[in-house]
């Protein structure tokens, strides 16, 4: 069975001219990409087919499942999401059967599902659910857009304080309201959530049988035994958040909690094989 890393991010040139266009954020000046909450280096280099193949060979990954992260804030704007929709379905075509894509948050012919903020979650996604499911497709929870981190904070805030608020925040409003016939991924482990679950319990509520899952970017050998011991292998799959984060490091966390890579491909592969 194919190997899957269900969570990483590819620019296409289309995308990337319509950020360049672009005079307020999300934008692209230079090497450097400009957003509402601060300016950070773009790595263009990372987000060309060649590149993207290579980095899947190096790791051993059969086929990337790659989105545009809402922490762009792209969402809204159409020029950008067109651009995104037609380059990106151009890439999965040339890419010999390496890449499969999520759309930006809608049901799309051509896409193995949706990448929705994880904010969008918690205020129902309305029709979208009824839709992917009836299609056979996946929802992809991301983080969104936050505010800049308070003055005088480290380079790290957004990523642990903001981003995983909002996927835990995503993951409780699923299990309230959520879809029990649509498959859904969160990424980086819901930013913990599962740890949660005792703690759900002791306070009265519930965890409905659902089609959830969990990448396992960002985190460590002992987030992922939790998130195992607490949910099952069977709800983790491989996602290393490349190119922002490394794909070495996150195969060799898995490796290191032991999590079996042939539960990782069978969980992946009812989803997108």
């Amino acid at each position: 069975m194919a190997s899957f890393d269900v969570h990483q991010h590819l620019w296409p040139e289309q995308l990337v001219a319509a950020l360049r266009k672009r005079s307020r954020p999300p934008r692209i000046d230079g090497d450097e990409l400009i957003l509402g909450e601060g300016t950070f280096d773009a790595g263009l280099d990372a987000h060309t087919l060649d590149a993207r193949l290579s980095l899947l060979d190096e790791v051993g990954i059969d086929t990337a499942v790659v989105s545009l992260q809402p922490t762009l804030a792209c969402d809204g704007i159409p020029e950008l999401v067109d651009a995104y929709h037609n380059g990106i379905l151009e890439l999965v075509a040339a890419a010999g059967g390496r890449l499969q894509a999520f759309a930006v948050a809608e049901c799309l012919e051509g896409f193995a599902g949706a990448c929705i903020p994880a904010p969008t979650v918690v205020g129902g996604i309305g029709e979208l659910a009824d839709e992917l499911a009836a299609a056979g497709q996946t929802l992809f929870v991301h983080p969104g857009p936050v505010p800049p981190p308070p003055a005088g904070a480290p380079a790290w805030w957004s990523a642990l304080v903001d981003y995983p608020a909002q996927m835990q925040a995503a993951y409780a409003a699923w299990l309230t309201h959520g879809h029990a016939e649509l498959p859904i991924v969160f990424a980086f482990l819901a930013g913990g959530a599962p740890f949660q679950l005792e703690r759900l319990r002791a306070r009265g509520g519930d965890v409905p049988q659902m089609a959830v899952f969990f990448d396992t970017a960002s985190y460590g050998p002992l987030a992922l035994r939790l998130t195992g011991e607490a949910c099952g292998q069977g709800c983790l799959v491989f996602g290393s958040d490349a190119p922002v984060m490394d794909a070495n490091a996150a195969l060799a966390a898995v490796e290191e909690a032991g999590v079996s890579e042939a539960a990782l491909r069978t969980n992946a592969g009812q989803l997108f094989a």
